[in-house]
């Protein structure tokens, strides 16, 4: 692990044990990820896009800092929870531009990993969202896996400490979430009947 990344968790840790003195240190640190985060999701996101980069990462750091219940031990925790306000955040300003402009909410993007996700090469970021919260009521531990790397683009080792599963279960959770979200992303299977 970096010495940064590592100081990271140092930091965390003393602050859920209530050093106060830690936010200052940990809140530079913390915001230049969440924007390498915001910068990465935002290359992927359709090239005309008016939300930019500083804003995503302020939307998302006041709704972290919301999450009163939250008690971050690391790292990677911290990114996965900042990954899910990002989220949030492209969700609600998807559904609120999309409501401004003709042709309803279903606003194309362009994410990589979503490509990873289906043939398609535009996918809506609604469809998405959609699609992640009906895998999380089948497989809850599948859903994350796929917010961690999709959109806090975290790494296979990262993901597995995250969910406190090996590597290897990372990898066949991804290669199953990957075909079922593929099938559910896919225009014509949406469009046949079960």
């Amino acid at each position: 692990m970096s010495s940064l990344k590592a100081e990271t968790t140092r930091l965390l840790a003393s602050l859920s044990q209530g050093d106060s003195a830690a936010v200052q240190r940990l809140t530079p640190i913390l915001y230049e990820e969440l924007h390498l985060i915001a910068e990465r999701i935002l290359r992927r996101e359709r090239p005309n896009h008016t939300l930019q980069a500083t804003a995503l990462v302020n939307e998302a750091y006041l709704r972290l800092v919301d999450q009163d219940e939250a008690s971050l031990q690391d790292r990677v925790q911290f990114l996965s929870l900042g990954a899910t306000m990002m989220r949030r955040v492209l969700v609600d300003y998807s559904r609120s531009a999309g409501r401004l402009k003709r042709g309803g909410d279903r606003k194309p993007v362009t994410l990589h990993e979503a490509s990873a996700l289906t043939e398609a090469t535009e996918v809506g970021v609604l469809d998405i969202d959609d699609a992640l919260r009906d895998l999380e009521q089948l497989d809850e531990r599948q859903a994350r896996l796929v917010e961690l790397r999709c959109f806090g683009g975290a790494s296979v080792p990262e993901i597995a400490v995250a969910l406190s599963v090996s590597e290897r279960t990372v990898n066949d959770d991804w290669r199953m979430a990957r075909a079922w979200l593929r099938r559910r992303l896919d225009p014509e299977s949406r469009a046949r009947p079960d």
